[in-house]
């Protein structure tokens, strides 16, 4: 979880809010202190009489739809994906805001540490730190990721199925990661084709056989006896090339005499 850094935090304290924030996530999902920290920089712009302290659905929408009008108003380009977060409280999501609000309204830089993991506001972070039988399933992946708001504040049947396959599909990609990690723990077997032999063997002119590895010039290969050499297992099996002369339309009356004045065998056509 991204936390607010120090100068974030003696900045909100000094702004003599109604309430301290305590909570990122939960105080600041309505917006009501959004707002009573931009009438501090945009007082007349700002009614506080026309903002609600309420947790309801609505009263959230309508304070940040207010905000929004005060956005455009000002110039402020604010990601649309930050305001989401905050309002359905996901993770990182009103941390990040925040520290957006510092930036713009203070012309400062925030001296950040590295993140140890990627900002995508979900609880993907968290369950990596978990052991293995204690993360949770797909189906409770998308309980946590997706809020019960977010289908209200979307009525599209097919835009909520997306997010919910959106949240399957990197499930699906974590465990199959988690899979080729560890194999052991899933009791992975290997297929046919991660046992069979990958460098193709070859012959030297004595006949004998060398592993196909690389070697520099002037550098001899590693010569394998094809009679005490195994490859993965296997006997290593040697491999005789047979020349074989085609037989041409001069040569087959020859052929047919020798056959028809043979005593051993029976005459050609059937003929006694």
């Amino acid at each position: 979880m991204a936390t607010l850094p120090r100068d974030v935090h003696k900045w909100l304290q000094s702004l003599d809010l109604s309430f301290p924030v305590r909570n990122p996530r939960r105080d600041l999902s309505n917006g009501f202190l959004v707002a009573e920290i931009f009438s501090w920089y945009y007082p007349s712009d700002i009614n506080m009489h026309s903002y609600n302290n309420g947790n309801s659905l609505p009263t959230k929408l309508g304070n940040w739809s207010l905000l929004q009008n005060l956005f455009k108003r000002r110039s402020l380009e604010v990601p649309e994906e930050l305001i989401d977060s905050t309002i359905h409280c996901r993770p990182d999501g009103a941390e990040l805001f925040v520290q957006y609000l510092y930036t713009k309204l203070t012309n400062r830089k925030i001296k950040r540490l590295a993140l140890e993991h990627e900002i995508d506001f979900t609880d993907h972070s968290y369950q990596m730190k978990l052991p293995m039988h204690a993360r949770s399933t797909a189906s409770t992946s998308v309980k946590t990721n997706l809020k019960i708001t977010e289908f209200s504040t979307e009525p599209n049947i097919i835009t909520c199925q997306q997010k919910a396959q959106e949240i399957i599909n990197r499930r699906i990609e974590h465990r199959q990661k988690e899979r080729y990690e560890e194999p052991d723990r899933f009791k992975v077997q290997p297929t046919i084709g991660q046992r069979s032999v990958r460098n193709a063997a070859s012959f030297t002119s004595q006949g004998n056989l060398y592993a196909g590895k690389e070697y520099t010039a002037g550098q001899s290969p590693t010569v394998i006896h094809l009679e005490d050499t195994r490859l993965n297992g296997a006997h290593a099996i040697g491999i005789k090339e047979i020349s074989v002369n085609q037989m041409d339309h001069t040569s087959q009356p020859v052929i047919r005499q020798t056959i028809t004045s043979s005593p051993v065998l029976p005459p050609i056509g059937g003929q006694s």
